[in-house]
């Protein structure tokens, strides 16, 4: 350990100043000129991700800022992750942003800034390694995306989703302060190395550790959505612009699995037995009431933020039925699975969204699932992107969702809990009518608009790789999985 090591942190460091520079540059800016405060966030991002490839590509471990920060292969995975969530998401919503002024105007640049702002906060959550840490870069991106969800003033809508997101978001930074607080008092330190050695010694009050830990894990469900703190994104996902409900249900996720791995499974892993069973219920419940409730919907963002409970429910399958590093140093591949199902829900939701602004217009918002009737007469491409997107969601072979479900059955089963198992397959299949539904709008119903899809040429391109990459991580997961299992491998033996 190195105090005055900044290596770890030159990706911070650096997207620091680079948001920096790009407000200053920003403030000087027409609105003629204001994509070029997208070229250069768009450029922030390539050299972030630049930097954080070198460090995974060294494999190595290192912790710096007196134990507070560590940079490690599983963080450094997830920022670059995180790097191509934000540029997909800043991509689509360009042409977006323009038609409803919220990338000109009177607001100039703000979208890019506080979606870069709120990218900080992430990688410092993703790399954090002490409880204040944590908090510090989750409040960054927290505060970032209440902004961001009320940025159309004049949209009554939006500024009811956004006190919704505020109010429910400062009841969660309450649970999880109290239970840091609590966890703090019993084992006397904010580290998490420190924490989980005290809490291995089994000298610390158990009553006060589970009852920090109860109130941790309440924190962490709400920021991954899951029930019984899912209130919050039904609402949110609707009522905010596509382009920033975009914004949080991406890279914001990542983020999150990367918290609950670093306060449960590095932190808290004596109470492995403990936290497991929460989780558990947890995960059914959201698979049930996430696809249950998705099927009624109407609205294409409310079906896919039900629809995100539910996904999020499969990754806690994935984080409970993991294990804690053994005595012969080895782990089982729920984690990874978990991480895996993380990355490429994130890839697809990027996609579905992709679609729904590229379908939207000046004055028209694409929010129902009418609006996707006949999809394939007017753009047959689109319509196929859209038909990947939809099956990975489901879990339809050979995309590569289909592969992130049953890495982590498979990680369900290897514990044993073959009722577990059984559950999510059922839920599964209820959840892939949803799917399948506007498959069948798009394909076998008269389009209710014809007007012309226009399209960008990036939008086009980045849109048609983001399709074509489900299909290629379906048909060969293996590097993808394996990269996220040896992350994890080196990750929690360091």
């Amino acid at each position: 350990m190195n105090n005055l090591n900044l290596i770890p942190v030159l990706p911070e460091i650096f997207l620091a100043v680079a948001i920096c520079a790009i407000l200053l540059i920003d403030l000087f800016l027409s609105d003629a000129k204001r994509n070029i405060t997208y070229v250069l966030s768009i450029i922030a991002l390539v050299v972030c991700g630049g930097l954080s490839l070198g460090d995974f590509n060294t494999g190595a471990t290192v912790y710096t800022f007196n134990n507070m920060f560590v940079s490690d292969p599983m963080s450094n995975l997830l920022k670059i992750c995180s790097y191509i969530a934000v540029g997909l998401t800043l991509v689509y919503s360009r042409q977006y942003g323009l038609d409803r002024e919220m990338v000109n105007g009177r607001l100039g640049g703000e979208f890019y800034i506080l979606a870069l702002f709120s990218l900080l906060g992430q990688m410092v959550m993703i790399s954090a390694n002490n409880f204040l840490i944590i908090y510090l870069g989750l409040e960054l991106m927290s505060l970032s995306l209440y902004a961001m969800v009320a940025m159309r003033r004049d949209h009554a809508i939006s500024t009811e989703a956004a006190m919704k997101y505020f109010i429910l978001g400062a009841l969660a930074s309450g649970f999880l302060l109290y239970g840091i607080s609590m966890l703090y008092g019993a084992t006397g330190s904010l580290d998490l190395t420190e924490v989980a050695r005290a809490t291995a010694a089994g000298t610390v009050n158990k009553p006060i550790l589970i009852f920090g830990l109860v109130f941790l894990v309440s924190g962490l469900a709400f920021k991954l959505g899951v029930v019984p703190f899912h209130m919050w994104v039904p609402d949110v996902y609707q009522g905010a612009p596509t382009s920033v409900t975009l914004l949080l249900g991406g890279a914001p996720k990542l983020a999150a699995f990367a918290i609950t791995i670093r306060l449960l499974v590095e932190g808290l892993p004596a109470l492995a037995i403990d936290w497991q069973q929460m989780l558990t219920v947890l995960a059914v419940l959201s698979m049930a009431i996430g696809n249950i409730t998705a099927i009624v919907q109407t609205n294409i963002k409310r079906m896919l933020a039900y629809s995100t409970i539910s996904q999020m429910g499969f990754i806690l399958l994935g984080l409970l039925s993991g294990v804690v590093v053994g005595a012969d140093g080895s782990t089982t591949n729920g984690y990874s699975a978990a991480m895996f199902y993380s990355i490429t829900y994130v890839l697809t939701t990027l996609g579905v969204f992709g679609v729904i602004m590229m379908l939207s217009r000046a004055g028209f918002e694409a929010e129902n699932i009418d609006d996707f009737k006949g999809l394939n007469q007017r753009s047959p491409w689109f319509a196929l992107v859209t038909l990947m997107l939809m099956f990975s969601l489901a879990g339809v072979p050979p995309v590569v969702g289909f592969y992130a479900k049953l890495s982590v059955l498979q990680a369900v089963l290897s514990t044993g809990q073959i009722w577990l198992a059984i559950v999510a397959v059922l839920f599964s299949l209820i959840g892939a009518y949803y799917y399948l539904r506007v498959v069948k709008v798009m394909y076998f119903d008269e389009p209710l608009d014809n007007a012309k899809i226009v399209v960008s040429k990036d939008v086009s391109v980045a849109l048609s790789i983001n399709g074509v990459a489900l299909l290629a991580l379906g048909l060969v997961p293996g590097p993808l999985m394996t990269a996220c299992a040896a992350a994890i491998v080196k990750t929690l033996a360091s």
